[in-house]
């Protein structure tokens, strides 16, 4: 491990020279490129730099345990010492795991009523309401491309992106079915009703990730039907694209112009094609963790939100917590955290 640490610090040093040099400077291009490469590293370098100096410290404490005045103090410091190095130690096994090439990407999230009907379409609302209260709390931004109210409320569909650093690393664990039971306010006997809603995250594409011919696509444009201001409903800027080769259709009617539409069209066909090759990829090379938290797939049911009980349990760790009125008002980080942990612990276990 201390190979591979001094050889990321070389690394590290060597592009922070690199970056000082005329000919870099004038590259705005090759100037970003360097220093996003260095933020990459940049948590390693430092954690690697306190550990080296701990270690540094723990030589001298030895030292200084030879001298009969000092012995007390030394050891004192010594046992503090390697308490710190065992807590960089676990740190830096951490800061090593891979990284998911996407966790820093922006994501296009998708829900939708599932089972249930009404109260289906009402909870997909919900979900929205949720993850975008998380959102605002980690200072990201939402945007939403496409909706289909749901005629008691909610959604029967709604897709929109998450903007933000590391948004994919927050919310990639959520793709699958989420099940809540409570009564339904359609519901006149006051009977406790199981519905679900299932969730689809995908990290955004860009161009290097996916290439989509121009004559793979048709694309339909027609008259918007939902909300969007004055005039959405009276001209044709709702925009269908459907891409031939794998029957994937998408929409967007949220934005007046056709133009935009069409924009937000061909990101989220994008996201939708990228992860479909992801996916592909992973069957057929065998390369399905048992690490990976879940499998990612909408029909996997991952979470029972149980509001009787105020409760909310995630099934693919065993993980509940009583307080569901303030994680459907946006409180996720403790549940995200005990994902990312878990998921954390999993990889240094060696379950690849």
């Amino acid at each position: 491990m201390l190979e591979h640490l001094e050889a990321i610090e070389e690394k590290y040093n060597s592009l922070s020279e690199e970056l000082t040099k005329p000919e870099v400077l004038g590259d705005i291009k090759k100037t970003t490129e360097i220093s996003k490469e260095m933020r990459d590293m940049e948590d390693v370098v430092n954690c690697y730099r306190k550990y080296k100096k701990v270690l540094q410290e723990i030589d001298d404490a030895k030292e200084m345990i030879k001298d009969p005045e000092m012995e007390e103090m030394a050891k004192e410091e010594l046992s503090s010492l390697e308490s710190e190095k065992e807590k960089l130690d676990g740190e830096l096994q951490i800061l090593l795991i891979p990284k998911d090439p996407n966790d820093s990407k922006n994501v296009i999230v998708e829900i939708r009523g599932a089972a249930g009907g009404d109260e289906a379409n009402i909870f997909a609302g919900d979900l929205f309401r949720m993850y975008t209260r998380y959102a605002e709390k980690q200072g990201f931004k939402y945007e939403v491309y496409n909706s289909v109210d749901g005629e008691a409320g909610g959604f029967s569909q709604i897709e929109f992106m998450i903007k933000g650093e590391g948004a994919y690393s927050k919310f990639k664990y959520e793709s699958g079915s989420h099940r809540v039971q409570r009564v339904p306010v359609t519901e006149s006997n006051g009977r406790l009703q199981t519905s679900t809603a299932t969730v689809l995250v995908m990290p955004e594409a860009e161009e290097v990730d996916i290439e989509i011919k121009p004559s793979d696509l048709r694309i339909d444009i027609y008259r918007s039907s939902g909300c969007g201001g004055q005039g959405v409903n009276t001209t044709d800027s709702a925009v269908r694209i459907t891409h031939l080769p794998t029957n994937t259709v998408v929409t967007c009617q949220n934005e007046r112009s056709q133009i935009q539409n069409k924009e937000q069209a061909m990101k989220v066909l994008k996201a939708r094609l990228y992860e479909m090759e992801v996916r592909k990829k992973e069957e057929e090379d065998g390369n399905i963790r048992k690490s990976k938290i879940g499998t990612g797939d909408r029909a996997e049911k991952i979470r029972t939100y149980n509001y009787p009980q105020n409760r909310v349990t995630d099934h693919r760790i065993g993980y509940t917590t009583n307080n569901l009125d303030r994680v459907m008002n946006g409180e996720l980080g403790d549940l995200i955290d005990a994902l990312i942990t878990e998921d954390q612990a999993r990889k240094l276990a060696g379950e690849e």
